[in-house]
């Protein structure tokens, strides 16, 4: 009876396991995150936004299968726009010198459909990290904070990804049907029901 008692230990312990896994948010590499019907979708970045940022939300989105086209062709535009970037010191020294710096960056998101109707209202998203100075080895904390730079660039291309996830079928269909009946609404004259 003993010996039983194993195989059943190892079920519960994988069981468990997987639900732990499941509840942290854990996804299957390549799985899709944004619905097949915010496609063909357009990435329009402004001008004052990085290359790389920009860069990891195409990877970001081509990862999950998402066909990406030109705005001509497109039913869907992603735009990305008013990138801020910012650098202060956080902690300073005995001496009035910078022992530690946080950076930020932020960027709007919005998402239509080719005939203008509003998907994801303008939104900023925003990350912050924080790094240690050390003025005696000035160039690889140089180093550091561009390769902080890039990391923040990823987490904000996830959050966009994220913002997108949402938008199924259904969904595009319930905003569509919201956006049309507030603009009948708004066109409606004074005196008619």
């Amino acid at each position: 009876m003993q010996g039983s008692t194993g195989p059943i230990k190892g079920l519960a312990l994988a069981g468990a396991l997987s639900m732990l896994i499941a509840g942290c948010g854990f996804q299957l590499r390549g799985a899709p995150p944004v619905s097949s019907a915010l496609q063909p979708l357009a990435v329009i970045c402004a001008s004052n936004v990085p290359d790389t940022l920009c860069q990891s939300v195409r990877e970001q989105l081509t990862l999950g299968q998402v066909e990406l086209t030109d705005r001509e062709a497109a039913d869907f535009v992603l735009r990305l726009s008013d990138f801020e970037s910012d650098r202060r010191a956080s902690a300073i020294t005995a001496q009035a010198a910078a022992a530690e710096y946080t950076l930020r960056h932020a960027v709007d998101l919005e998402v239509v459909s080719a005939d203008g109707v509003p998907l994801v209202a303008t939104t900023e998203l925003n990350t912050t990290e924080s790094y240690r100075y050390d003025e005696t080895n000035v160039l690889a904390k140089q180093r550091e904070e561009e390769t902080l730079r890039q990391q923040m660039d990823d987490r904000l291309a996830q959050q966009i990804i994220f913002r997108l996830a949402p938008l199924t079928s259904d969904r595009i269909e319930a905003i569509r049907q919201d956006y049309q009946s507030s603009q009948d609404k708004s066109t409606a004259t004074p005196g008619e029901p």
